[in-house]
């Protein structure tokens, strides 16, 4: 196997493992408090939103930060509520594929960005409720950041 090919099986695992049974406000606010724990911990700049489509339920803009980092964290969750997929799983996909988010699936780079960092928070049996996002680092480690901090967090539950 290729090494995207791998990733992107590696990614879908994940997305089948790392679902939950409820999510809460409560939830949102301990998961957002650990991921700033763990940028923080490793001196990362990036900023953290968990959101539904309509509601933010948790923000942060880590020091060092910008503006910029929003508008992608938005991008990026966009690809999640549209996909149903981890925008990880789908930059690989365009990737191997040879295609990006544009004119050719309908969608506009303003409001949508195939780059790792956004990750569905998936009820079971119910489908994706929300989007945790993580935007200021490489694709590859935004997206790691939020999965390391989603696995202990489940395993907890």
């Amino acid at each position: 196997m290729n090494d995207i090919a791998d990733l992107e099986k590696q990614v879908a695992e994940q997305e089948e493992r790392l679902v939950f049974r409820t999510f809460s406000e409560d939830d949102a606010w301990d998961l957002g408090q650990r991921l700033v724990g763990r940028a923080l911990a490793h001196e990362a700049k990036v900023v953290i939103n968990i959101r539904t489509p309509n509601r933010t339920l948790f923000h942060a803009a880590l020091p060092g930060s910008a503006p910029d980092n929003d508008m992608w964290a938005r991008r990026k969750s966009n690809v999640v509520f549209h996909f149903h997929r981890s925008s990880y799983a789908i930059e690989l996909e365009h990737r191997r594929k040879g295609r990006t988010i544009g004119p050719e699936l309908g969608l506009d780079i303003k409001d949508f960005a195939d780059h790792g960092g956004s990750f569905p928070v998936r009820l079971k049996g119910a489908g994706v409720f929300a989007a945790i996002t993580i935007s200021g680092l490489a694709s590859a480690d935004d997206h790691g950041l939020i999965v390391a901090v989603l696995e202990a967090y489940l395993n907890q539950q």
